[in-house]
């Protein structure tokens, strides 16, 4: 029986592609998701076998997407599709539970290598990010510890990234069904804990930590 794929990623054209490529190899794509959220409820309902997700999604980005994807479909395996080989990405997605991390300029090929290898339980990273992950386990005196940077919640996270995209305080309660003075407290909470006190400042905050790319 052919594994089931979920495609999530914000560009259609991308989606369409690996539509294409991956039921040519004999994979079955049974949704697409144009956002995180989106994705995390398609993952939900359906269970594929294999969710590929980009990182950098609106609504909700890719990690927290992940994050709650392993929760919630505990028996879909997740395949991080990137462009990003910075360490916080890559690290990033996987301590949300991620099986693997893919770069975006990798040839087909890899990706089906990618899939089969996470369907059987294993990690698969991109040859040319697999040093990052070694080089941060064991120390790396130029970067800023993990434990060191400001520690947001889920929800914190979720109103960084809605308020990055330009949503409006009623617009992220709707989104996150919860009430606007809610919000207000969180963005409170998230300015007070990273230190930046405007709405651009925690623009640029989201943008350089991966949590939206903007690139729309």
């Amino acid at each position: 029986m052919a594994a089931t794929i979920l495609i999530a990623d914000d560009h259609r054209l991308l989606r369409e592609g690996l539509r294409a490529l991956l039921e040519r190899e004999g994979f079955q794509v049974i949704a697409e998701a144009d956002n995180g959220r989106s994705a995390v409820k398609l993952a939900k309902k359906l269970q594929p076998d294999v969710v590929i997700t980009d990182i950098g999604m609106p609504d909700l980005n890719g990690v927290e997407a992940t994050k709650k994807i392993c929760a919630e479909a505990t028996r879909s395996k997740v395949l991080a599709l990137s462009m990003h080989t910075e360490s916080r990405f890559v690290l990033g997605v996987l301590e949300a539970g991620a099986s693997g991390y893919l770069l975006k300029d990798a040839a087909f090929e890899e990706l089906s290598t990618a899939i089969k290898a996470v369907l059987k339980g294993q990690i698969y990273l991109s040859p040319s990010i697999a040093g990052v992950v070694v080089r941060q386990s064991i120390g790396n005196p130029g970067s800023k510890p993990r434990s060191e940077r400001p520690v947001l919640s889920k929800r914190e996270h979720e109103v960084l990234q809605l308020i990055a995209e330009g949503k409006s305080t009623k617009e992220i309660a709707a989104t996150l069904y919860v009430s606007v003075k809610t919000v207000e407290t969180h963005r409170k909470q998230i300015m007070d804990k990273l230190d930046i006190h405007s709405i651009a400042g925690l623009t640029k905050y989201a943008v350089r930590e991966g949590l939206t790319s903007l690139h729309k």
